[in-house]
């Protein structure tokens, strides 16, 4: 053991007792029940142990030590005349000889009791994360991390996988997000930028002659924050395979992430692989979102041209979306509350009705609804007690309003929310392009690197015709978990010809492609072989493992929603000298 201690404070059993023991660790709690009696807690990273102070001597020592001051206790181990079977410990107690302080703490009074720090203020938690870190609850999700890591690690090489470090510091690139820029001290004018994802390296790693790489990579995206994504710093498991196919990363994926959360999930039951194959287009149709969460057994459906000309004005030249449930027994307070909870989410408003004891449509728009009543009760298959609600506008947002509609259905009416299991499925052929909401011009549509369906051929077929480039689908696909996008990957664009010809449709040419991807341009025209790859997010598994509603729980030392770090106080202003050294100068426009 360490020098300091010849036991840990998980360890000691009833077989222990009669032994001098040595522990050390933190002073939780102490509680007097005598002028000389009283019990000690004495907590580390492995667990608690009761001691038991009886002299006046020891009681003394004890008065002068604050809570969380770390200790030392020598003693000898007996049994404990009141058992507590909850912990593992529980079966005896430490009689001490000796107390020693190790580390005074400074402070009588703490920001928030250790053991309920889950309960505290998140920024007084960020800012004493160190303190937040020795509640046991808070610690296991670290532990958990640590352990799903290494899991990971394990699988990855089994399976072949070479773990490579890709660097850092690299240039800027346009994938999405913005840069965290870093300026370049022996190039005046010049910035370095933290990769937003290894993308390019571990294409040009295939290039290099390198079957399958893997890295737990961290990755730097100046992004706002949302309860599964955290500002600044993310990590994910990122992996390449050369000579491969969509169906190859596929399996290799369900095959790694299976088992990781069979051995370390929070519910049993899980999607048995290979999951099921989702079309883009279907998803939006069928959960009005490229997330769906399948515990939830309600799906959208279009009723536009059953409610075409019915007289209600949103619902004129429109997509409208609707989502019926059975059996609905809520207050219209519960309607109201549920419209404007859909509005604040989605900025679009929603609409409804639902079926009388008669089978007669009441409430909401239903008085717009008399001459298409018949047409809307069999599309939607109503019965008496059903609840419909609906979503117009451009397709886009009807499917998108309809979609926060079915979950906040399924998760608040008992009955179509299952909740206890983790459902996996695959999102597969996203568009390769689409209409840029603020430029109108077309865009790709997720990544630029997808190797397009159909190849050279697809876009010399579709060049000029808009419509005919947004039916073109790219070889690219997202692993979806409970609502959550857990990984993205694609089959690469590793032709140089078809790279330059996707880009022209976008309004860039053979120049521009050169500008911005030098190297990997520059690589694929060496030979480059066929590749694929995909990154699930580490965080965000954990997230998922743990039940945890926000990713900030499975994060040692987290930013808060603003992307500061209360407890360094980054970020934080600089001298001159260091401004100067980087040919820097601040103007902030007021």
């Amino acid at each position: 053991m360490f020098q300091s201690r010849t036991h840990n404070c998980g360890e000691l059993r009833l077989s222990h007792a009669g032994q001098t023991v040595t522990l050390a660790g933190w002073l939780e709690n102490v509680r007097e029940v005598g002028a000389n009696f009283a019990f000690l807690v004495l907590r580390d990273y492995y667990g608690t142990t009761q001691v038991v102070v009886e002299t006046e001597e020891m009681m003394h020592i004890v008065k002068g030590i604050t809570k969380e001051s770390t200790i030392s206790v020598t003693g000898v181990v007996r049994e404990r005349e009141s058992k507590n079977t909850k912990i593992p410990t529980g079966e005896i107690e430490v009689v001490p000889s000796e107390i020693k302080v190790l580390g005074k703490c400074r402070h009588s009074q703490l920001p928030f009791e250790i053991n309920k720090s889950k309960d505290a203020d998140e920024n007084t938690r960020l800012k004493y994360r160190y303190l937040d870190l020795r509640n046991p609850a808070v610690k296991s999700n670290i532990v958990l991390r640590c352990q799903v890591v290494a899991e990971l690690r394990k699988l990855m090489t089994e399976k072949g996988f070479l773990e490579i470090t890709t660097p850092i510091l690299t240039a800027s690139s346009p994938e999405g997000a913005r840069d965290y820029l870093v300026p370049a001290r022996n190039h005046p004018g010049k910035f370095y930028a933290l990769p937003q994802a290894p993308q390019q390296f571990k294409q040009l790693l295939m290039t290099s002659g390198f079957d399958r790489y893997f890295q737990i990579a961290p990755c730097f995206r100046d992004e706002d924050a949302r309860a599964d994504r955290t500002p600044g710093e993310f990590y994910q498991l990122d992996m390449e395979m050369a000579f491969a196919s969509q169906a190859d990363v596929l399996a290799t994926l369900e095959d790694v992430l299976v088992p990781v959360f069979q051995k370390f999930g929070k519910y049993d039951r899980i999607t048995a692989a290979p999951f099921r194959h989702i079309a883009y287009n279907d998803a939006m149709e069928r959960y009005g979102s490229d997330k769906p969460d399948l515990r939830i057994d309600l799906e959208v459906q279009d009723i536009t041209e059953v409610v075409q000309g019915c007289g209600f004005g949103p619902f004129e030249n429109a997509t409208v979306k609707a989502v019926a449930v059975d059996n609905f027994t809520q207050a219209r307070k519960w309607i109201d509350k549920l419209l404007v909870d859909v509005e604040v989410q989605t900025g679009n408003k929603a609409c409804w009705v639902r079926v009388d004891d008669e089978g007669n449509l009441t409430g909401g728009i239903s008085k717009f609804l008399g001459d298409c009543k018949d047409a809307f009760v069999e599309k939607l298959n109503l019965k008496p007690g059903s609840f419909v609600c609906m979503a117009a506008g451009k397709k886009a947002a009807a499917q998108k309003t309809a979609g926060v509609i079915r979950t906040m259905l399924g998760k608040r009416i008992p009955g179509h929310f299952d909740e206890n299991q983790y459902a996996f499925c695959w999102i597969v052929d996203f568009p390769m392009y689409e209409i840029g909401e603020e430029s109108g011009e077309l865009e790709f549509c997720h990544n630029p690197f997808s190797m397009p369906q159909g190849g050279m051929q697809a876009l010399v077929d579709a060049e000029g015709d808009t419509e005919k480039l947004l039916a073109i689908n790219a070889d690219q696909y997202d692993l979806v978990c409970n609502g959550y996008e857990t990984a993205s990957g694609a089959v690469r664009n590793h032709d140089p010809e078809i790279m330059v010809k996707a880009f022209e449709m976008v309004g860039l040419g053979e120049d521009d492609v050169k500008a911005k991807f030098p190297a990997m341009y520059n690589a694929f025209t060496y030979g480059a072989p066929p590749h694929a790859g995909a990154a699930p997010g580490v965080d965000r598994i954990i997230m998922l493992l743990t039940g945890e509603e926000s990713i900030r729980e499975v994060i040692t030392f987290p930013m808060n929603k603003n992307a500061q770090d209360l407890m360094m106080d980054a970020p934080t202003t600089v001298s001159q000298k260091q401004l100067d050294d980087v040919h820097i100068a601040i103007n902030i426009k007021e």
